[in-house]
């Protein structure tokens, strides 16, 4: 899929202008107020009624709206109503919702439980289910795993390659955290202030960026950890 160009404006003034190709999984990656969230807000047609938006896009799908694109929020503890039944939060079959939680390693009894009785990482894991359920092309993963322990983030970017692999989805991944990027996607986009400043191969960035801004994400995202490209 080739998002050739999404351009963001408020009033006259330009807020995102960028491009960029998702072949399998690429994250998109900057500071705060690079224009990520208004990137992934402009593909779920939830912009604010006074910004308006252009789209150039090449698939074999329809991006905008339809039942092909699911979405993944940032936090799962507000993705879900707190005093409603699990199992009444999914709008199909309990059979195909039973064959969702065991794809995703959830044990069905938690089905009958309330949102505040599980984990962070277990409500990750419905809200993921829950965006399998539309069978989706394109699934947006918007900071999935900020709210999460590092070790419960590591299976949750081991559980959407895992799923990946099984249905064959494309991921766009919204995140500042560059370790997380590198673990679950094969490409890169970086953005500054809604423009595009290096995008190619993870590995490639990785090891060789050519950008100072890029340089300085990365080198804050592992100052305080051993790490090897």
């Amino acid at each position: 899929m080739n998002i050739s160009r999404l351009t963001i404006w408020l009033e006259q003034k330009i807020l995102v202008d960028i491009g960029f190709c998702i072949e399998s999984s690429i994250a998109l990656v900057g500071q705060s107020g690079s224009g990520k969230s208004l990137t992934i807000k402009a593909l779920l047609g939830m912009l604010p009624k006074e910004m308006s938006c252009e789209l150039e896009h090449s698939s074999d799908f329809d991006l905008i709206a339809g039942e092909t694109v699911a979405f993944v929020p940032q936090n799962p503890f507000t993705a879900l109503s707190p005093l409603t039944k699990i199992k009444k939060q999914f709008f199909m079959p309990q059979e195909k919702i039973k064959r969702l939680f065991a794809q995703v390693g959830l044990d069905e009894t938690l089905l009958e439980r309330f949102p505040p009785e599980l984990s962070g990482g277990q409500l990750q894991r419905v809200v993921i289910a829950m965006a399998l359920g539309s069978n989706p092309k394109l699934i947006l993963l918007d900071e999935p795993t900020t709210a999460l322990d590092p070790n419960t983030r590591e299976m949750i970017l081991l559980l959407l390659k895992s799923l990946q692999a099984e249905f064959g989805f494309k991921m766009l991944f919204v995140t500042h955290d560059i370790s997380s990027a590198k673990s679950l996607c094969e490409n890169i986009c970086v953005i500054k202030d809604g423009k595009v400043v290096e995008s190619g191969k993870m590995r490639d960035i990785m090891q060789t960026p050519q950008d100072i801004y890029t340089k300085t994400l990365i080198n804050a995202n592992f100052a305080n950890r051993n790490f090897r490209v």
